[in-house]
């Protein structure tokens, strides 16, 4: 073979289906660029390791594959950390692959370049399991690891560490990648767990259904499912769309809302999928006020958050796709209201609202309805906020951000790369505010590199704005939330992008010329808000 370990794990890689992988070459990784050259597989060169994290995130999102990055020992590891903690919290499946001083110098003390004491501890708390090479022998079987996490378990961050001298160590002799590599396949849940299921949900009078961004692939299951029970379908931030927009049983509304709450509190049966349950979802205000007294139905693919938070009255142990097909076998059609409960609370909803999150929404849906072929990514920033408590997608896996879970902030803009990287011929919108765009706003070289079909609607406020309002009412005086801000569109167009700028009042011709120019351009546009 007369190839070294590098270069075998390239070979791996491309068996497993991978595409595309994310990384900045350094001294402690250019062995694993002597295979990637001529392999086929796509290198997306990021200007940070954090936005190489975000945007392989933003990237297996869309594909539905795990995002590979390359990074170097120690600050490659360290600046990635806070992209793998996001994809963590969201169950994204990322495989980070870096390097790490040569085997006898581990964790030495004596100052070898990017050593730590001990690197993979550090991501082992980010990952599902973190692991150092000791022999190129065992390549293979890790690896297979890793996907078997991706593809049998809740799917999330993966780390490889590859000692120096194991890196350029020769491969020959070992066994020649599988081609393709053996997969799992995902099953549904026990038989007598789902007919149990059926049961209940068959005698409820009042079923809802909860669903959770766990739930993105199984949209048309759950679509039938919702409809077999005439039930309401609510759907929490990552899985808006999954009943599509204008559906009689979607709502698209957050869970922390007073008008979700009294839906929530008043269903006898359950029925929550892929769902975390979580405060940033269903606590937003962290008030206390979430109440699910009905029996309550879990399905998820992870056994140990069936017993987290509100443990399940009934377990459904396995993946949704698979478990909601077999449910919705054993179910008849039932006449329960569902549409009327749903509409009931949609306009709750609405009439609760603040008014400036009813402008804002407005506003988006204004957007949506010039552009509904779009895709949106969000940073933590007012308009994200809030669309998260009412923003209708049009489809599945089309409205995902970092607002909440870790809450990274600079993840809008290049996890919104690597979602137009993951579908090319479909426009990505990035929702940024200025603040969490200098996080990452050098990814728009990236972004004007690889022609990312990208607009950006970045409103300014110059500064941390939802921070400034908290420390007022918390009768604070605002203290390091007043930014200098650049000329953003001048910026832009220094990259190569195009720019202009914008008022949320501006009127729906004007906007939607902006709009549909952007969506036609052939380089990236930024699109500056006034707030």
């Amino acid at each position: 073979m007369n190839a070294t370990l590098g270069s075998y794990l390239t070979a791996w890689l491309a068996a497993y289906g991978v595409d595309t992988v994310f990384g900045i070459p350094g001294v402690h990784t250019i062995e694993l660029y002597r295979g990637l050259a001529g392999s086929g597989i796509r290198h997306i060169a990021a200007r940070h390791e954090q936005s190489l994290g975000f945007m392989a995130d933003g990237y297996a999102r869309v594909s539905g594959k795990p995002g590979v990055c390359f990074v170097i020992t120690g600050p490659g590891l360290t600046n990635i950390a806070t992209a793998m903690g996001q994809a963590y919290a969201d169950s994204i499946p990322l495989l980070v692959i870096s390097g790490v001083n040569a085997r006898g110098k581990l964790g030495s003390g004596d100052g070898h370049l990017h050593e730590l004491p001990d690197q993979h501890a550090l991501a082992s708390q980010i990952a599902a399991f973190s692991h150092t090479l000791t022999a190129a022998a065992e390549l293979p079987q890790v690896l297979a690891r890793a996907f078997a996490v991706f593809d049998g378990a809740r799917p999330r961050p993966v780390h490889i560490e590859i000692p120096l001298d194991l890196m350029v160590a020769p491969a020959d002799g070992l066994p020649p990648p599988q081609t393709p590599a053996m997969r799992l396949l995902r099953g549904p849940a026990a038989p007598a767990a789902i007919e149990r299921a059926a049961r209940l949900l068959s005698n409820a009078e009042r079923p809802l259904l909860l669903i959770g961004g766990g739930a993105r692939q199984a949209a048309p299951q759950l679509t039938r499912l919702a409809e077999m029970l005439d039930a309401p379908a609510l759907m929490t931030i990552n899985a808006r769309g999954a009943l599509p927009d204008g559906h009689p049983l979607a709502l698209s509304c957050s869970p922390s809302l007073p008008a979700a709450r009294r839906l929530i509190a008043a269903s006898d049966v359950v029925l929550a999928v892929g769902c975390e349950l979580g405060p940033t979802d269903f606590d937003m205000y962290v008030d206390g006020g979430f109440r699910l007294p009905g029996a309550l139905i879990r399905v998820d693919i992870d056994p140990e958050q069936l017993c987290r938070g509100r443990g399940a009255d009934l377990p459904l142990l396995g993946d949704a796709k698979e478990t909601l097909q077999l449910l919705t076998l054993r179910l008849t059609n039932a006449a329960r209201q569902g549409a009327e409960r749903a509409d009931a609370a949609r306009r709750l909803a609405a009439a609760e609202m603040e008014p400036e999150n009813a402008a804002d929404l407005a506003w988006l849906h204004r957007v949506r309805d010039i552009l509904p072929q779009a895709r949106w990514v969000g940073d933590s920033t007012r308009l994200v906020y809030a669309g998260n408590l009412g923003f209708c997608a049009p489809r599945g896996n089309s409205w995902f951000n970092a607002s909440v879970g870790f809450g990274a902030l600079g993840y809008g803009l290049p996890a919104a790369i690597g979602a137009a990287l993951a579908e090319p011929d479909r426009p990505v919108l990035c929702l940024a505010g200025d603040g969490g765009f200098q996080f990452t706003l050098a990814e728009m070289g990236t972004a004007m590199e690889t022609r990312a079909r990208l607009i950006v609607l970045l409103l300014n406020n110059r500064g941390y704005g939802e921070i400034k309002s908290a420390m007022r009412a918390a009768k604070m005086e605002p203290l390091g939330v007043d930014l200098y801000t650049p000329d953003f569109p001048a910026l832009a167009r220094a990259y190569g992008w195009r720019a202009e700028t914008l008022a949320l009042a501006t009127p729906e011709p004007l906007l939607r010329q902006a709009l549909e120019q952007a969506a036609a351009a052939a380089n990236p546009t930024l699109i500056e808000i006034e707030a």
